[in-house]
């Protein structure tokens, strides 16, 4: 089997749900054969290792382990899902400190043992901050780590075939921007519904509301249909990132991203935007869209800033001005 690269990929959290189908994923896509399984919970990563060997996957040369330095050496890519689960009732904010720490052992962990890393995607909950502290902590460039954002635009994708009764790639340039979660700004005001603009549809006030409600309580309504969080799709959507990263297919689903820019007005917090990711990194330019769209990705924005400052008020990251000691690529 051909692969797109022979690079190390390590898989954090590969003994839970998204964790497994990612190694799947990775392998049935032929990202690359090296793939290091790594899980503080023994018996669950050990268990999805010898699943994946059952496979029969030709070519593939997985391991598993539970020791974090002998997962990240020589690690050329990450990703990771090594945080805890949201459950029912639960926002992701809930999820904020717990997950910060964790955040910031495993940023610490590739500054340790994987510091040539070459793209880190970072997808456990609340996304926007976990990324923001393990960029951090890690000293790796802006441009190298990136979170899982791209879901919030497939769920508004979804709602709006759905309503129209189209196929779901027919409908175009309707995405998210801002905070992975509630606080998420939608962008269609550029949307066409098999080449026809939404703008030109019948399609009410009130109607909208609620399309755009269940676009950010997507995540929230699996959990409420099947028990649990999402795993298939954000396993599926974090490895078509990490494959444009390794120079496959380019990513072009917004992705979160460290922002720090005069021009747009957003500075230091991670956020989706409209994204590119390939083998040089993730690449972002500045959200276009009307003042109704722009007043709400602003308000996304504050959002994101309190829950970055609440993190440093746990002493969980630093404060801004102080980031530079822990990464001089900030």
């Amino acid at each position: 089997m051909a692969f797109l690269t022979n690079d190390k990929l390590v898989i954090v959290g590969a003994g839970g749900m998204i964790g497994s189908n990612m190694v799947q994923s990775v392998l049935m896509l032929g990202l690359t054969p090296n793939i290091c399984l790594y899980d503080i919970y023994e018996p669950g990563v050990h268990g999805v290792y010898d699943e994946m060997c059952h496979c029969a996957f030709p070519g593939a040369n997985i391991s598993y382990t539970v020791d974090a330095k002998e997962a990240f050496t020589g690690a050329k890519y990450i990703i990771s899902s090594g945080g805890a689960p949201r459950k029912e009732g639960m926002t992701r904010e809930d999820l904020l400190k717990g997950n910060c720490q964790i955040a910031a052992e495993f940023g610490e962990n590739i500054k340790k043992y994987c510091p040539d890393v070459k793209h880190v995607v970072v997808i456990f909950n609340p996304a926007d901050v976990t990324a923001l502290t393990a960029l951090i902590h890690s000293g790796l460039k802006p441009n190298q780590l990136t979170s899982l954002a791209a879901l919030d635009s497939t769920r508004l994708q979804q709602q709006l075939a759905q309503e129209f009764g189209v196929r779901q790639d027919k409908v175009t340039n309707a995405y998210t921007y801002g905070g992975h979660g509630e606080q998420m700004a939608v962008f269609a005001s550029k949307a066409l519904i098999d080449g026809k603009p939404l703008s030109e549809l019948p399609l009410s006030a009130e109607r909208w509301a609620e399309i755009k409600h269940m676009t950010t309580q997507g995540g929230s309504n699996i959990i409420k249909l099947r028990g649990r969080s999402s795993f298939q799709s954000p396993a599926y959507q974090a490895v078509k990132m990490i494959e444009g990263a390794m120079g496959g297919e380019p990513f072009k689903w917004p992705a979160g991203c460290y922002v720090n820019c005069e021009k747009c007005g957003f500075k230091n917090v991670m956020m989706a935007m409209p994204t590119v990711i390939d083998k040089d990194g993730v690449h972002f330019t500045q959200p276009e869209g009307t003042a109704e769209e722009m007043a709400a990705l602003q308000a996304s924005y504050e959002h994101l800033q309190k829950m970055r400052d609440e993190i440093i008020s746990l002493g969980i990251i630093p404060a801004v001005e102080d980031w530079g000691k822990d990464n001089a690529n900030l």
